[in-house]
Order: C-alpha cells, then sequence, then structure tokens
C-alpha cells in the first residue's frame, strides 16, 4: 500500500511538467493564396508570415501521397519536414522582406500520377 502513494505522489509531482508540455503553442497553418494543382502539375502559393514567425504549410493534393521533400531551401528561415505531408516553414528574425522556398512532392489519384514541385512565397514582415 505505502508504494501505490510513493508513485501516486510522484505522478501527481511531475504531472504539472507534463501537462505544461502537451500545452505548449503549435505553430498554426500559413495562410496560404493560391491552390494546389494535381499531381504532375506545378503549382505555387504566397502567404505571410511574421519575422521571427513559424507556420505550418500542409500539402494537399487529391489522392494518396507516396513521398516529399525540400527540393529548395528558404534563403532567409528554416523548412522543417514534420511528416510526408507537412512542413514547418520560420522566418528568420529580424529579417524582413521575401522568402521562397520549393517541396517535391510525388503521389497518385484516380485522375493523374505523377510529382510535382510546390513553390512558395513568402512575404515576412
Amino acid at each position: 500500500m505505502r508504494t501505490s502513494k510513493v508513485i501516486a505522489l510522484a505522478f501527481i509531482v511531475a504531472a504539472p511538467g507534463l501537462v505544461s508540455v502537451s500545452l505548449a503553442r503549435a505553430a498554426s497553418e500559413c495562410p496560404i493564396s493560391g491552390t494546389l494543382s494535381g499531381w504532375g502539375i506545378n503549382s505555387m502559393g504566397y502567404f505571410n508570415v511574421a519575422s521571427g514567425g513559424s507556420c505550418l504549410f500542409p500539402i494537399r493534393i487529391a489522392g494518396v501521397m507516396k513521398s516529399s521533400s525540400i527540393s529548395q531551401k528558404p534563403a532567409h528561415g528554416t523548412l522543417k519536414k514534420l511528416n510526408v505531408s507537412t512542413y514547418q516553414y520560420t522566418a528568420k528574425a529580424g529579417y524582413k522582406g521575401t522568402d521562397t522556398f520549393a517541396v517535391q512532392a510525388t503521389g497518385k489519384s484516380p485522375m493523374a500520377s505523377g510529382t510535382s514541385v510546390i513553390t512558395m512565397n513568402a512575404t515576412v514582415q
């Protein structure tokens, strides 16, 4: 019985640290203008982000995505692959201006299949 009380107390003491991690604010989705085309067709989009800010760039093309990779890194920020269909862009703190990056994605839908290059143009404010 004493051991279970010690374990319960340890859990209660550790819980606040666990809660703060789970409540950490995730980056929101990039406010993109433009639409992604089908597989095998290149696309272009535009979005705004604050200097030093981050946002998520999910690739949403109908069908199944098989793979993706960064084909052009941003010059004034970082681009991190979170999973096969989602990337996180972070603008360099203190930088204001434009930045461009590209992601290459391969997939298939009932209508088409192929590789698409999605070029994103950021305005860092």
